[in-house]
């Protein structure tokens, strides 16, 4: 890139736009600054160009590591339209899916565990070939399992800027999407092992021994504390 615009802010950003306007797929500062004058701010120009389009219909945005530019989220229900989707996916995907956003990096096995369900192999490839997850390494354990996690695919399809914009427990409780009953009741479901994975095991020890003592007490209450009589009978 020649050094003619250096020094020139307003064709940095002409240039920066231009860039996001063409992109195929979010863009990283990296890929951004390849096409920049060397040592141009990009976070300062990417900042600037944000505010730029803070309030017009289509809004510059954080995807992960990268960057794009996206209707608002205002104007987005006017543009919709309703479309068939052609696969839909089933409620294994689906768990899946949730157990690797919020439990990330996670093996197979521990997505076995939460589950309570051995994971056929096909439902990790259909969240794969959707491009919501990926391989994110290997666990140093026996056997070097591999971990999964989230995409920035993922976030793009969801609008979420990082995964700790993911919806909360209460949240979801709020929505209807999960157990309303106390979590303690829905954990005590899950194996030993799973309950020992999430590190609440003694919490739910704790819990249902509080429950059974509180459960005694009761009846206690209810027989008044009197020994019941025998009756006796003599023959004559």
């Amino acid at each position: 890139m020649t050094e003619e615009f250096v020094g020139d802010n307003s064709q940095l950003l002409r240039i920066l736009e231009a860039m996001l306007f063409a992109a195929a797929e979010p863009l990283t500062e990296a890929t951004m600054a390849s096409r920049l004058p060397e040592g141009t701010d990009i976070p300062a120009l990417l900042e600037e160009l944000s505010g730029h389009y803070a309030n017009r219909g289509v809004n510059l945005v954080r995807v992960g590591s990268k960057w794009a530019l996206r209707t608002a989220p205002d104007v987005a229900p006017a543009l919709r339209l309703e479309t068939e989707v052609p696969r839909k996916l089933s409620q294994a995907a689906l768990e899946t899916l949730a157990i690797i956003a919020y439990h990330q990096p996670v093996t197979r096995a521990e997505i076995e565990e939460i589950r309570g369900k051995a994971l056929s192999r096909g439902t990790l490839d259909t969240l794969l070939e959707a491009g919501w997850v990926r391989p994110k390494g290997r666990r140093r354990t026996p056997g070097r399992p591999v971990t999964w996690g989230t995409s920035d695919e993922f976030l793009d399809q969801f609008g979420l800027e990082s995964v700790d914009d993911l919806p909360g427990i209460e949240e979801l409780k709020a929505a209807g999407l999960i157990d309303q009953r106390p979590s303690i009741t829905a954990y005590a479901r899950l194996s030993a092992d799973a309950r020992k994975a999430l590190g609440i095991e003694d919490a739910i020890s704790e819990a249902t021994a509080e429950e059974e003592a509180g459960e005694d007490d009761e009846n206690d209450e209810e027989d008044g504390g009197e020994v019941p009589l025998e009756a006796v009978e003599e023959e004559l």
